[in-house]
């Protein structure tokens, strides 16, 4: 996992750096390593499964965030009223295993976003980007160290 973390990081570290501010160079690779870490499971559909519900979360936060970023400025109230939106929204939808993971996005994404409101309206597209590489890294190298582990396994 650490790897896989560390693999994450390097990529949107190297490849945001040409593309956007230091602090979102540095935020986009802490945010794809989490991601990273997020999927990594001791079993390639646990991992699978994770990363659909990561993706799931990431893409609801980034609607509501996008949404509310067009209308009006960061604020913490705004912050506030997305999580409760977007609890209720996967409430409906059944989805409450997600509504944390939900949250954290959208806190992150609005915190960042209030920080550098002039910058505010990219937040919500570089994490669905920092996420679903992440999630991809994690995800491939999970599957990598199941079948390497699985192989050792058969020799012993």
């Amino acid at each position: 996992m650490a790897l896989a973390c560390l693999i994450s990081y390097w990529i949107m570290t190297r490849v945001l750096n040409t593309f956007v501010a230091r602090d979102n160079d540095l935020l986009g690779g802490m945010w794809a390593a989490v991601a990273t870490a997020f999927v990594f499971r001791d079993a390639g559909r646990a991992s699978l499964a994770a990363g659909v519900a990561r993706l799931i979360a990431t893409c609801v936060s980034f609607a509501l965030c996008l949404a509310y970023l067009w209308v009006a400025r960061p604020s913490a109230l705004g912050m506030a009223l997305l999580v409760a939106v977007g609890t209720y929204i996967l409430v409906l939808f059944d989805r409450r295993d997600e509504i944390i993971t939900t949250a954290i996005t959208t806190i992150v994404v609005m915190a960042v976003a209030i920080l550098d409101p002039s910058d505010a309206l990219k937040q919500p597209l570089l994490r669905v980007i920092d996420t679903v590489v992440g999630i991809a890294v994690g995800v491939a190298c999970n599957a990598a160290a199941t079948f390497v582990f699985r192989r050792a396994e058969r020799r012993a």
